[in-house]
């Protein structure tokens, strides 16, 4: 029993972070769902999202920013919808991300969700709230 307690044991170097990242998600607010407001298709994708600006992202980010966004996925969803469009959006989703929203902690993605209304399921787009970097870690 007491050689255990002289012996040395090394820590998975991810293990910490990983911690770290749990206990930061646990306090994150939930994220923030966009329903499609047009036709719902075959495969579940919404032909268009609504404008309306969610009221949790207020402070967050600019209304115009968020409808800009939305203007340019129904765009895509215009365009492309005869084709793979789901991928189109997520690449869409994914510049977002990159060009304005990972700099806010916030993280757009394309989610499937079971409707509220019936069995179907159906595209969502969600509004993750990401953690912040604790600037007070050395790295």
């Amino acid at each position: 029993m007491m050689a255990d307690f002289d012996a040395i044991y090394e820590e998975e170097e991810g293990d910490e972070e990983r911690a770290l990242e749990e206990q930061l998600l646990k306090y994150a607010p939930d994220p923030v769902v966009v329903r499609g407001s047009g036709h719902v298709t075959v495969f579940g994708l919404s032909n268009k999202f609504e404008f309306e600006f969610p009221s949790p992202l207020t402070g967050k980010v600019a209304p115009e920013e968020f409808k800009a966004s939305i203007s340019r996925i129904n765009g895509c969803l215009k365009k492309n919808l005869p084709v793979n469009t789901r991928r189109s959006i997520e690449k869409l989703l994914e510049w977002e991300n990159n060009r304005l929203y990972h700099k806010l902690c916030l993280h757009w993605r394309l989610s499937k969700r079971k409707c509220e209304t019936n069995n179907m399921m159906e595209y969502v787009i969600l509004i993750e709230f990401l953690p912040k970097t604790p600037i007070f870690r050395p790295d």
